[in-house]
């Protein structure tokens, strides 16, 4: 019947394969895990042949759920900046470098040396940090040369599936894009990149638009899953975009914010624009640009706070600091426990905790992550309005929505109110509307999205009595990465 698309989200720890309706409702998910690997401190790496083990199984319980026969298309979202090298035969040759990997520091001061800070964030749209997998790539140019020197192909996730699922060597722009070696003006890869990679032009994929058909799925794959061969697999996008494009943004107006393990907010802008203050990505629709900021310790300060503390569960100390009142009673944290991307780029920054006395409890501390995490996003969403506009609305989703403390703080802080998506998978969602788009069912990715989409579960409004409070709070929180940024700096040396 041809009337399923497939969304799949290849995230950090596992593959999901989730079947939609051209209405967007969800109608069976196939989820399998694989192992992250942490061989060395600052090291994070996986086995590739795990990712493809974990699709196929992935891709056969769909098939085997909603019949292979009714899936009219299949489009992929995954784990940004992550690759690997391939062989001839597309095995790949070494354990693929993640985009949590921090090995390359030193690579990321000397190209900004020697190519110009603002020349790479120009260029790629992405100031120098180790996230993208140019820097990395140039450590395994100076560590691991015989591995670049065997390679046929440098592969993003998404390069690698289609690859494996096509036989072509292509992967979309907005996959490649995250890697730090396109243009983004143009969408094409700069040459002064990849050649400070350690690369070739014969190393790197074809590159298609998001939306756009990379290939058939080959007989032997089809045959392995129970799906058709020649089922067209359709370029996606990097997870970030396509969450964005799942919950309905996907032009001017609107923004999104992911609070999960990080936090993770994004804006479109028709022009390329690039800044510090965020990150210029290729938009998930092919048309214009996502600029995007990144905090690095989102919910995971949460969970850390629980272990630290030893409290029975944040619901519990959740509780309790629903009973602290605003401002933590003089308690101010910056929640860079894994350094902080935008605005400031900077690798030797950590966490500080500020104004402790004796009268301060784990529920104190509960409540100042919350803030300070609200403080970082509120900086951050200034930032990046100020070059597009005030967005009319901030769409949210990620654990952190399931925070009812949290969501008061956000949007007090933000002074906005905040539409909560209901969309659980939405990365997954906005690779099947690049499917769905792409197969006829509708005239565009902004039209898929405006079918597929959920409306907004309910609305969180900021908190009259609180907005004062927290401007206050925010102007206080604005000079702390200044006040401490030396002495970490100092801490890291030593």
């Amino acid at each position: 019947m041809d009337d399923v698309v497939i969304g799949i989200d290849a995230s950090t720890t596992a593959v999901k394969a989730i079947a939609f309706a051209r209405n967007g409702a969800e109608l069976f998910q196939a989820r399998e895990t694989y192992p992250l690997s942490n061989p060395t401190p600052g090291h994070f790496e996986q086995d590739a042949e795990h990712w493809w083990t974990a699709l196929l199984a992935a891709l056969k319980q769909v098939a085997g759920k909603v019949g292979g026969s009714r899936v009219a298309a299949i489009s992929i979202a995954h784990q940004r900046e992550t690759f690997t090298l391939i062989d001839a035969a597309g095995k790949p040759l070494i354990p693929a470098i993640l985009w949590l990997d921090e090995r390359a520091r030193p690579q990321v001061a000397r190209l900004s040396a020697e190519l110009g800070r603002e020349a790479i964030r120009d260029w790629s749209g992405k100031p120098p940090d180790p996230t993208p997998a140019l820097y990395a790539l140039a450590w395994l140019a100076e560590h691991r040369p015989q591995a670049l020197g065997q390679a046929a192909a440098l592969v993003d996730v998404h390069g690698f599936f289609v690859h494996r699922l096509t036989g072509r060597l292509v992967t979309s722009t907005a996959s490649a894009d995250p890697l730090g070696l396109l243009d983004i003006k143009t969408g094409a890869w700069q040459p002064r990149l990849v050649e400070a990679a350690g690369l070739r032009p014969e190393h790197l994929p074809a590159l298609v638009g998001p939306g756009e058909i990379c290939g058939g799925l080959s007989e032997i794959i089809a045959s392995a899953t129970g799906l058709k061969a020649g089922t067209p697999i359709i370029a996606g996008a990097g997870d970030g975009q396509a969450m964005g494009l799942g919950m309905g943004v996907h032009g001017p107006g609107k923004s999104y914010l992911s609070l999960g393990s990080g936090v993770v907010s994004g804006s479109y802008s028709g022009t390329v624009t690039t800044s510090d203050a965020f990150r210029t990505l290729v938009s998930p629709t092919g048309s214009g640009f996502m600029l995007e900021t990144v905090l690095r310790s989102g919910m995971q300060l949460v969970d850390w706070i629980v272990r630290t503390t030893g409290a029975p569960s944040a619901a519990i100390l959740e509780k309790a600091a629903m009973e602290v009142p605003a401002g933590s009673d003089g308690l101010l944290v910056m929640p860079y426990w894994a350094g902080v991307m935008s605005p400031y780029w900077d690798g030797a920054a950590r966490g500080a905790i500020v104004g402790l006395s004796l009268d301060h409890e784990p529920r104190h501390l509960f409540r100042a992550v919350l803030e300070g995490i609200a403080f970082e996003q509120a900086i951050a969403t200034d930032a990046m309005e100020a070059q597009t506009g005030k967005a009319e609305a901030m769409i949210a989703a990620g654990g952190g929505t399931n925070s009812t403390l949290l969501m008061r703080i956000m949007a007090s802080v933000l002074e906005r109110p905040l539409s909560v998506s209901p969309v659980n998978e939405a990365a997954a969602l906005g690779a099947a509307m690049l499917a769905a788009s792409a197969i006829g069912w509708f005239a565009s990715p902004e039209d898929a999205a405006k079918a597929m989409a959920a409306p907004p579960a309910r609305q969180v409004d900021p908190v009259e009595a609180l907005v004062p409070v927290y401007r206050a709070r925010k102007a206080i929180y604005r000079d702390l990465y200044h006040a401490t940024r030396d002495i970490h700096a100092r801490l890291g040396a030593a």
